[in-house]
């Protein structure tokens, strides 16, 4: 075996309801993960040290970045310590995802490396020990691990496997702005709104909200225009803004009705990737 080749897709919050803050510092969570068929693509090899290649329309975001800082790197030591492996591997991130921007980012590129690891390496993708060193990646990471519909409780990491949404189609759309997770979490108003809803996930979403649209509005008001427009576009099931922001969605009945909304926001001068749920 030369190359593993694993996705990072793109993750949306269907709905994300912050409940409380907890005294480890992060905030106590009930959300609606879905993700993507298409995003960032890593590809692992073996090599005698540990390198990292960049290509891909946002690679040069992350080019000043440390390995120490680096979040795919991270996870590659990270596997490389819990799992006994000393060789080193040559890694390629082609990044299409934009940075910062609510839709998992350096959160599933690092899930994708576990993955590429385990495959490279013998050990099961659903090995528990695997979860547990994604977790210390970060909140999202194990839910990128996973890689499907799931309802995540505490700080998201606590996972339930749902009912894939069947390949609907879905439009992804970013103002061009990047929002920091930790400011948007700062300005939440600490008002628990209540709990997620019981149900089928579509009925569960539609019902739920991301507590997170207020602040990071506040912070990027370029929001409200992308919300805007896909709240308002023809077919539209559910928009809304996913994680911290600034990336929102909306989900379509109709593929031509997905692409002319695509078309409009690249007509902006926004980042737009029309694509399926997994």
């Amino acid at each position: 075996m030369t190359a593993i080749v694993e996705t990072a897709p793109a993750k949306i919050n269907l709905a994300l309801h912050v409940r409380r803050r907890r005294a480890d510092g992060y905030h106590e969570l009930e959300t609606l993960f879905a993700f993507c068929r298409d995003g960032d693509v890593v590809t692992v090899e073996r090599a005698d040290s540990n390198s990292l290649t960049l290509t891909g329309p946002f690679a040069g975001v992350l080019a000043g970045e440390t390995q120490d800082d680096n979040l795919v790197m991270r996870a590659a030591r990270g596997f490389c310590a819990r799992f006994g492996v000393s060789e080193g591997h040559a890694i390629a991130l082609d990044k299409h995802l934009p940075v910062a921007s609510g839709i998992g980012g350096g959160s599933a590129d690092a899930a994708a490396t576990l993955r590429a690891l385990a495959r490279l390496h013998g050990v099961a993708t659903d090995d528990y020990a695997l979860f547990a060193l994604a977790a210390d990646l970060g909140a999202d990471v194990p839910a990128c691990l996973l890689g499907q519909t799931a309802r995540g409780e505490g700080k998201g990491d606590a996972l339930q496997p749902l009912e894939p949404l069947g390949g609907r189609p879905v439009l992804l759309v970013n103002p061009g702005v990047g929002v920091s997770t930790a400011a948007v979490f700062g300005r939440w108003d600490g008002v628990d709104r209540g709990a997620l809803g019981q149900g089928d996930v579509m009925t569960v979403a539609k019902a739920g909200r991301n507590d997170l649209e207020p602040p990071a509005r506040a912070i990027a008001p370029q929001i409200d225009a992308v919300l805007a427009l896909l709240a308002s576009a023809p077919g539209v099931e559910l928009a809304r803004m996913s994680g911290s922001g600034a990336t929102c969605f909306g989900i379509f009945d109709d593929i031509g009705a997905r692409d002319a909304a695509a078309e409009q926001a690249r007509e902006r001068g926004w980042w737009a990737l029309p694509t399926f749920l997994r």
